[in-house]
C-alpha cells in the first residue's frame, strides 16, 4: 500500500494566525470565550479550552468580558453589540473573510445589491452579509434569486471556501439568465488563496489514486468541498478521526495507492493519526 499527501494539506495561514492570537491572548489576559468556534473542528476546539479558550454561542451566553471573534467573522452589528457592553474584543477575523467583509461594504456604499455565493446559513457569510447592511442575499443556487425582485444593479462575491469553477459557473450562469434584467454587474473574487491551493492540490492527487481520504470536522465548509472535489474523481472517503476507517475500502482493493487531503481546519495530530492508522491496516 502507497499512502501519499496532498502538496497542500491541514491548516492554512489564517486559521494558524487565528490560533496563534487566542494562545497569545489568553496567556495574557487569561480566561476567555470565542463568539462560535475558532474554527470548525472540535479537536481545536477541545485544545484551545485546555489553555482557558472556551466557546460562547451568542454576546448572551458570555461569562467573561472577553471575548474573541472567530476567524470567520462577525458582522459590523455584533461587533458593535459587543463594544457597547464594554466586552474586550480579541479579532482574530481571517484576513480573506475580511476582504470579502470589505467588498461588501464597498458595494453596498456604491449602491449595489450584493450576492453572495455560499451558505446563508454559515457565520462567515452572515457577517459579510451583516457588511453589506442586509442589502443583499446569499445563495449556492440560481433559481433562489427568481424570488428576490433584483434591482438593476448587482455585485456578486463569493464565500471565501467556495471552489473557484462552481463560482465560475454561478457567475456565468447568472449573466446568461439575467443579463437582460440589469444594468450593471460586478464581479469579485473573494475564495481565498489557500482554499485554491488546497483544492488543486487535492484534485491533482485524486486523479493519481485508488481511493482518496478527505481528514476533517464534518461541520467545516473548507473540508466539505475538498471531499465534493474528490468525488467527482475518485472513490472519496470523508472521515474525522483515523477511527473512522474502514478496512474494507483497503483490503478490497489489494495493495491500493491512498491519497489523503485535509482542510484548512484539520489540525496536523489529525492527519498524522490516519496516515498512522493506514500503515497499521492489515488485511
Amino acid at each position: 500500500m502507497e499512502i501519499e499527501k496532498a502538496a497542500e494539506i491541514g491548516f492554512c495561514t489564517g486559521v494558524r494566525r487565528a490560533i496563534d492570537i487566542l494562545e497569545r491572548a489568553s496567556r495574557k489576559l487569561g480566561p476567555l470565550q470565542t463568539l462560535g468556534p475558532i474554527v470548525h473542528n472540535q479537536q481545536v476546539v477541545d485544545k484551545l479550552a485546555r489553555s482557558g479558550v472556551t466557546v460562547a454561542e451568542s454576546l448572551d451566553q458570555l461569562s467573561c468580558r472577553t471575548v474573541a471573534i472567530s476567524a470567520h467573522g462577525v458582522s459590523p452589528e455584533v461587533l458593535q453589540q459587543a463594544q457597547e457592553r464594554g466586552l474586550q474584543i480579541v479579532d482574530t477575523t481571517c484576513p480573506f473573510v475580511r476582504r470579502a467583509q470589505n467588498a461588501a461594504k464597498r458595494l453596498n456604499k456604491a449602491g449595489f445589491f450584493v450576492i453572495v455565493f455560499g451558505d446563508g446559513d454559515h457565520r462567515e457569510v452572515q457577517g459579510v452579509l451583516g457588511c453589506a447592511e442586509d442589502n443583499g442575499i446569499a445563495t449556492l443556487k440560481l433559481p433562489d434569486l427568481d424570488r428576490a425582485k433584483l434591482p438593476q444593479r448587482i455585485g456578486i462575491l463569493s464565500q471565501t471556501t467556495q471552489s473557484f469553477p462552481a463560482f465560475v459557473h454561478f457567475v456565468s450562469s447568472f449573466s446568461e439568465r439575467y443579463v437582460e434584467l440589469i444594468a450593471e454587474l460586478r464581479i469579485i473574487n473573494t475564495i481565498c488563496d489557500a482554499t485554491r491551493r488546497h483544492q488543486q492540490a487535492a484534485m491533482g492527487l485524486a486523479r493519481r489514486v485508488d481511493l482518496m481520504l478527505v481528514v476533517g470536522s464534518r461541520t467545516s465548509a473548507n473540508t466539505r468541498r475538498l471531499a465534493e472535489i474528490c468525488s467527482d474523481i475518485v472513490e472519496t472517503h470523508h472521515i474525522e478521526k483515523a477511527a473512522e476507517i474502514d478496512p474494507r475500502w483497503l483490503c478490497e482493493r489489494g495493495n491500493p495507492h491512498i491519497g489523503i487531503t485535509a482542510g484548512a481546519s484539520t489540525p496536523d495530530e489529525a492527519i498524522n493519526e490516519v496516515t498512522q492508522a493506514l500503515q497499521g491496516v492489515s488485511c
